[in-house]
């Protein structure tokens, strides 16, 4: 009997001494999630008001110049329109893609072409292609862009926004990019997976893929249907949702076609976003069609792609040795 009840009381010891050592590592998680929650939030708070007192210092000059543009065109809203929707991404795309032909073409500067993703193609590009790209792209934003913000501006003349002669907030630009996003990712990854589809394939987005080893003009490189689908429409939507102001459409229309061409343009370089999962797409055809790559995951889209190198090398580069070196191929079996 005397040892039932030790035996008893040591259970019972046991037990409570269990129960104290639960107890104490819940206190301590607790501590520790609590402190890193206030942390996380005092830090994001840090970091909005810094950006927000960033965007104040630069607000009154923004405001200013953005009055002075808007009096300059007396307020004629299609002008305004057509300078920010048109112009200046359009300016920005050519820009851009103007420096990646130099080093398509002459392998000049010599420090760009060690980041090229796919070695030994495009080296250098070949021109008559080169022309019959640049003909294209030019033909999809005159003929068929152009026309597409003529529906587009009675849409944002009916929101009543667009021309404010207030700017947005710096947090309100920030929603909306994010919006955008995820309504350009949604769009873009079904339509792209529609003309993947055998009969489309063969009609209209074939022409995109005749380049297996991709270059920063090929991203417009398309079927006129396809540019609609796939290019514009993406782009266009959230702002239209929205009813965004003119300057946020400028620049996110400028900053989705600098992506593209990042995403196109054959070379991984530093401090860029990682150009490897829409170049590997192109190699392979069947995997990797959103931009995010949120969606192929979900759908299964990307299960070859993260088996290889290429996924390894997938992200920002932060120093000037390139990729391809730090993470080679596998040498292939003989």
């Amino acid at each position: 009997f005397q040892m039932r009840r030790d035996s008893g009381y040591s259970a019972m010891a046991e037990q409570q001494k269990q129960e104290e050592q639960l107890w104490h590592a819940m206190k301590i998680t607790a501590y520790v999630l609590g402190t890193g929650l206030l942390i996380f939030t005092a830090l994001v708070n840090f970091l909005s008001w810094y950006a927000q007192s960033t965007w104040d210092i630069l607000g009154h000059f923004c405001q200013t110049t953005w009055l002075e543009f808007y009096y300059l065109f007396e307020g004629d809203e299609w002008t305004i329109f057509l300078l920010g929707a048109a112009v200046v991404p359009g300016l920005a795309f050519w820009c851009f893609n103007g420096i990646l032909m130099v080093a398509d073409v002459t392998g000049k500067p010599a420090f760009i072409t060690r980041y090229r993703i796919q070695l030994g193609k495009n080296d250098p590009v070949d021109t008559k292609k080169l022309r019959q790209a640049i003909y294209v792209a030019l033909f999809n934003q005159f003929f068929i862009s152009l026309p597409m913000l003529v529906p587009m501006f009675s849409i944002m003349k009916w929101w009543g926004n667009t021309f404010s002669k207030e700017l947005p907030t710096f947090r309100w630009f920030l929603m909306e990019l994010s919006i955008f996003t995820l309504i350009e990712e949604i769009l873009f990854y079904y339509t792209h997976r529609l003309v993947h589809l055998p009969l489309l394939y063969k009609h209209i987005h074939k022409k995109h893929h005749e380049w297996t080893a991709p270059i920063g003009v090929v991203s417009i490189y398309a079927h006129p249907l396809e540019h609609i689908l796939s290019n514009t429409l993406p782009v266009m939507t959230g702002p239209m949702i929205m009813g965004s102001h003119i300057v946020s459409i400028a620049a996110w229309f400028s900053l989705a076609l600098i992506t593209t061409s990042i995403s196109h343009c054959g070379y991984h370089l530093p401090f860029l976003p990682s150009p490897e999962f829409h170049d590997f797409h192109h190699l392979k055809f069947n995997q990797c069609y959103g931009v995010l790559g949120v969606l192929d995951y979900l759908h299964g889209t990307d299960t070859v792609f993260r088996q290889t190198k290429a996924y390894e090398r997938h992200r920002v580069l932060l120093s000037l040795t390139p990729l391809s070196e730090s993470i080679p191929e596998a040498p292939r079996r003989a």
